[in-house]
C-alpha cells in the first residue's frame, strides 16, 4: 500500500513562497503599523504640551484680571483723591471770596 499523503518538491515552493509573501506582508504590515504608533505618540506629546500652555496661558490671565480689578479699584480711589482735593480747593476759594465781600461789605457799613 502506497501511501500518497506527500507533496510534490514544486508544491512545496509554492507552498514557501506563499508563506513567505505572508510573512513579508505581516512584516510590511507592522512596519506601517509602527509608524502610525509613532506619529500617534508624537501627536499625544504635541496635545500635552499645548494642554500644558492653555492651563498656564488661563492661570495668566485669571491673575491678570484680579491684578486689573485690583489696580482698578486703587485708581478708582486715586480719581477721588484727585476730586476731593478738587472741591477743597473751590471751597476755600469761595470762602475767601465771600469773606472778601463781607469784610467789604463791613467796612462800608462802618463796623471795621
Amino acid at each position: 500500500m502506497e501511501n500518497n499523503d506527500y507533496i510534490t518538491r514544486a508544491e512545496h515552493e509554492e507552498f514557501r513562497r506563499s508563506m513567505e509573501a505572508e510573512h513579508q506582508r505581516l512584516e510590511d504590515e507592522n512596519v506601517r503599523q509602527n509608524r502610525r504608533l509613532d506619529i500617534l505618540e508624537s501627536t499625544t506629546r504635541q496635545i500635552s504640551a499645548i494642554t500644558t500652555s492653555v492651563e498656564k496661558l488661563a492661570l495668566n490671565m485669571e491673575n491678570m484680571l484680579k491684578e486689573q480689578i485690583s489696580q482698578g479699584k486703587r485708581l478708582t480711589v486715586l480719581e477721588g483723591q484727585d476730586g476731593n482735593k478738587w472741591r477743597n480747593f473751590v471751597g476755600y476759594v469761595i470762602c475767601a471770596v465771600v469773606g472778601i465781600v463781607a469784610g467789604f461789605l463791613l467796612k462800608q457799613a462802618g463796623i471795621f
